[in-house]
């Protein structure tokens, strides 16, 4: 790889980061979001093919300069799908059919009932085996584990196959779970229950690891920027973490395995009221994702327990509103991140 392609590709995976903090967090147009939906999805494979090729990179570059107000916006995008169309749409449809036609579906368990009657499997941020060297360094193998908002995923049988044989799932679709119960019925110690993650109907130090998969992200998806997280979303989330250490065991651990980075996420988990430290791992071959191991019992570390004072006194502050370089009335947000 020469040192111009490296800097592409670095470049490509910094700016992939930087777009889906933005577009899940619904700063952008329907068929941006839809289109950078299907983007993510794919590209943990794509990228292990195409991270030297020329093309994707010229590609991106076009998509971040096109408005979608203008008549050229239409031509790059059909060429950026036709790209991927080459190189991905010809093994099948994949899960296109169930994009929503707008990202707060996400949070509405209607749309993920109806999903569920007819979608087999489908695992955001990718499978058990990206992440799983990661995971076999905090889990044990004889711990109990529950996971949270398990959807349709293969990851608790993935798990279960790899020898994690105490698994509790919950998710709040009674489609998905009645499903997932059926299809692992002859996995013994596997258990699964519709619940709500702010509610959690467990006895209090219930679990050595309680695990989300993208699960708290799709609780965000109708924020407009990382920057300010609604009240509303706020308290849901202090909910759930509440609850998480609560049925967590003294030394139990909470993994979040997310595409926000550190900056958003940690703002979020470093509350010392979970009584638990932090740490975070990334995986991923270009498209970064990342693993938030929470240790309960132990101290934040210096540095967050200087970022939940930072809050604080930011929360007792009048609010204001941080700049950024984004105009947040316009759609053409990409078009303002240089590759």
């Amino acid at each position: 790889m020469s040192p111009c392609q490296q800097q592409r590709c670095a470049g490509l995976s910094g700016t992939v980061n930087e777009y889906s903090s933005h577009v899940v967090c619904g700063r952008a147009s329907t068929m941006q979001r839809n289109l950078w939906q299907i983007i993510l999805r794919i590209s943990d494979r794509i990228l292990a093919k195409i991270r030297l090729r020329q093309d994707f990179g010229d590609l991106l570059s076009e998509a971040a300069g096109c408005k979608t107000t203008t008549r050229g916006a239409s031509t790059r995008t059909n060429r950026l799908f036709d790209w991927f169309q080459r190189h991905w749409f010809q093994r099948g449809p994949g899960n296109m059919n169930y994009l929503p036609d707008d990202n707060s579906k996400y949070k509405d368990v209607d749309y993920w009932d109806e999903r569920y009657k007819t979608e087999e499997c489908y695992d955001w941020l990718g499978s058990f085996s990206k992440f799983r060297h990661l995971l076999e360094n905090h889990v044990k193998k004889d711990e109990s584990i529950l996971i949270l908002g398990c959807g349709n995923s293969s990851l608790s049988s993935d798990m279960y196959r790899a020898g994690y044989l105490s698994i509790t799932n919950i998710d709040y679709s009674t489609v998905c779970i009645d499903t997932m119960r059926a299809r692992y019925s002859d996995c013994p110690g596997m258990t699964w229950h519709q619940m709500d993650v702010r509610r959690l109907c467990f006895p209090d130090a219930s679990f050595d690891v309680i695990l989300e998969k993208a699960t708290l992200d799709a609780i965000m998806v109708e924020e407009k920027t990382p920057w300010e997280v609604s009240p509303q979303t706020t308290c849901f989330i202090h909910q759930a973490l509440t609850e998480i250490s609560r049925c967590l065991k003294p030394g139990g651990r909470f993994v979040s395995v997310t595409f926000a980075q550190p900056f958003f996420r940690k703002r979020l988990y470093a509350r010392t009221e979970y009584n638990w430290s932090i740490t975070h791992h990334s995986y991923g071959d270009g498209f970064e994702y990342f693993v938030y191991i929470m240790t309960k019992g132990e101290e934040l570390s210096p540095e967050d327990a200087a970022l939940e004072r930072k809050l604080l006194e930011d929360n007792k502050s009048p609010p204001t509103r941080i700049a950024t370089t984004h105009n947040e009335d316009k759609e053409d947000f990409l078009y303002n991140i240089d590759l």
